[in-house]
């Protein structure tokens, strides 16, 4: 599979049993708006690489797939749609898995802490809704 030149994010990713959630930045839902994907990879000291990657589908919904060491979930067009509104904070899917299982998937838009956390940039955040009174 040929690489495509891609916008390359930092997009935060959280994996716990079958939940899977993505936080993405102001700049990251831009891109996923105007490009339809955005991804981001994890380069293990052995340069073993995790990719994730969002992207929009034609499909009415969700689906998650992981192949070659990717990650990939993508977004039915309405619900990319209506996450886009400024309103919107995120969207959530339960997939079916055998044995009565569900994988949950969350996209977020990734909020600025209430707390200050010096080590970590927060300039590209959406501004927290509930830092204003």
């Amino acid at each position: 599979m040929e690489m495509i030149d891609l916008y390359l994010a930092i997009v935060k990713i959280r994996i716990k049993d079958n939940s899977l959630r993505l936080r993405l930045t102001q700049s990251e839902v831009d891109n996923f708006k105007s490009n339809k994907r955005v991804e981001s990879v994890i380069t293990f000291p052995n340069n073993a690489r995790l990719i994730y990657s969002l992207h929009w589908g034609l499909a009415e919904d969700y689906s998650v797939g992981f192949d070659a060491n990717t990650i990939n979930i993508v977004v039915p067009n309405a619900a990319g749609e209506k996450w886009l509104e400024p309103t919107e904070v995120g969207m959530e899917t339960n997939l079916n898995l055998p044995k009565d299982q569900s994988l949950r998937v969350l996209i977020e838009k990734d909020f600025a802490c209430l707390t200050e956390r010096v080590e970590e940039d927060e300039s590209d955040n959406f501004p927290n809704p509930l830092s204003h009174c």
